[in-house]
């Protein structure tokens, strides 16, 4: 994907969130040192070991973030969609990546130079404020993942797996619609493309979603953070 980049477009970079909070002199900065990749399905964004070179954000596709434990089984920890940015962890460390990022489809990934990101943080308040809320917002994510992995009825890890998806402030290219086959969401939920589509099923007639063409709309985003098991209350 390296051997891709490029200079990202206007309307790829009207698609970054935060250089909207920058002031002039910050964004012509970061909008210079900016790159995107068209990353095809199974490149590695991230590689567990591989040095932070880049602070990496969605622009269009979806991509997984996981790792493989010593017995070769992969745990997933979250699906990046659109509008995503990730890793300002490692980035603001500077330390080897702990886990790997692959698209799951043909997907556009924006880079901001590891230098420029943290000249950022050196100058800029809103780059300051907008990278402590990603850090808040993602802690929340992988406390939910914790919990969603302690699931076992497959329609609430679906209903919880969906919501996360659909979080405004981590995934501000989402909106209302979320566009992933059933057999993507069930490579992040881990279950069966069938039982995926069983659940998503049961969702719609509940009323929380509705299945579109290649996507799925959210009716009530609530109804998929408090889904519960049958005969449980939340």
């Amino acid at each position: 994907m390296h051997q891709r980049r490029r200079a990202p477009t206007s309307d790829e970079l009207q698609g970054i969130p935060w250089l909207a909070l920058l002031q002039s002199f910050e964004r012509e900065r970061a909008m210079a040192a900016l790159v995107v990749g068209d990353a095809q399905a199974g490149d590695y964004v991230c590689r567990v070991g591989r040095p932070v070179t880049y602070w990496f954000g969605v622009v269009e596709g979806l991509l997984k973030m996981s790792s493989d434990n010593e017995q070769g089984q992969t745990m997933t920890f979250a699906g990046l969609p659109p509008g995503g940015w990730f890793g300002e962890g490692t980035a603001i460390k500077r330390e080897p990546y702990r886990y790997n990022v692959q698209p799951l489809r043909k997907s556009v990934v924006a880079g901001l130079p590891i230098d420029t990101f943290h000249w950022l943080l050196d100058h800029s308040i809103g780059f300051n404020r907008y990278v402590m809320n990603q850090l808040n917002e993602r802690l929340g994510q992988f406390i939910a993942a914790r919990e969603i992995d302690r699931i076992s009825n497959p329609d609430v890890r679906v209903a919880r797996s969906l919501a996360a998806l659909f979080n405004p402030k981590l995934f501000t290219g989402v909106g209302e619609v979320l566009r992933i086959t059933q057999q993507e969401l069930a490579y992040l939920v881990g279950l069966s493309r069938q039982r995926v589509n069983e659940a998503l099923i049961s969702l719609q007639a509940q009323g929380a979603i509705r299945i579109e063409y290649g996507g799925v709309r959210v009716l009530a985003l609530q109804a998929l953070h408090s889904s519960v098991a049958p005969g449980r209350e939340a």
